[in-house]
């Protein structure tokens, strides 16, 4: 009942039309060892986006709602418009499983393109890391603001992310660059580090909010199905 509500809600009986934005950039690998286990073992924030998406589609697909997908890294890989035949889920489910974290990404630039190929109104959701320029972000999802679509934006990173747990020396590897590596002490460098993270989610958080965006902070730490259902109460809440 909450996630239909969820969905029928939003434009007032007539049917939805939305788009799952998928990143699938290198930096989507990561499994850190706090994360969530699924099928007895720990998903990558990649994993874990592709259950969001999949989880969506499925809920939207099922209200008899069009719903599309667009997997990404450093271009577009995949645009599947939104359509609402029942087997058309089976298309975007073997798509969503199909995909895998490549290449760096420009997050900003891809939106952009994006917003120039969604032309009727309607939801757009992101579900990424948000790894790029914070403001150029802000820029792009003005960009769908102003063609008049609502925005849900799953922010997902992993638990040592968010906390830099790390208290040895270590090597660090870039996941978008194989080549880039640095073996590193990470207490010498936690607070500047974590400083940085919070003044990059709040910056976006806080932009998100200007526009009306939903934004959903999303830790890889808990499980999936539960960070949803908690979004889409609170929704539900929200709208009374």
């Amino acid at each position: 009942k909450t996630d239909r509500y969820f969905i029928k809600q939003y434009l007032e009986e007539t049917n939805l039309r939305g788009t799952i934005l998928l990143d699938a950039s290198g930096s989507m690998k990561y499994t850190g060892d706090e994360a969530a286990e699924h099928n007895r073992r720990r998903l990558s924030k990649f994993e874990y986006a592709q259950y969001l998406a999949a989880s969506l589609a499925h809920l939207m697909i099922n209200q008899q709602d069009a719903v599309g997908l667009v997997t990404f890294d450093t271009r577009i890989r995949r645009y599947l418009p939104a359509r609402s035949r029942t087997n058309y889920l089976r298309t975007i489910l073997e798509e969503i499983h199909a995909t895998a974290p490549g290449d760096e990404t420009s997050i900003a630039p891809i939106f952009h393109d994006i917003a120039e190929r969604v032309h009727r109104r309607g939801l757009i959701v992101i579900i990424s890391d948000l790894f790029d320029d914070p403001e150029a972000i802000l820029k792009a999802l003005h960009h769908f603001r102003f063609r008049k679509h609502e925005i849900i934006v799953f922010h997902v990173m992993a638990e040592e992310e968010l906390t830099f747990p790390f208290d040895k020396w270590s090597l660090f590897r870039d996941l978008e660059d194989s080549d880039q590596k640095l073996e590193l002490d990470p207490r010498a460098l936690r607070a500047s580090y974590l400083d940085e993270v919070r003044r990059f989610v709040r910056t976006i958080e806080q932009g998100c909010g200007q526009m009306t965006v939903d934004y959903v902070p999303v830790s890889t730490k808990r499980p999936f199905d539960l960070a949803l259902t908690s979004y889409l109460a609170h929704r539900r809440f929200r709208v009374k």
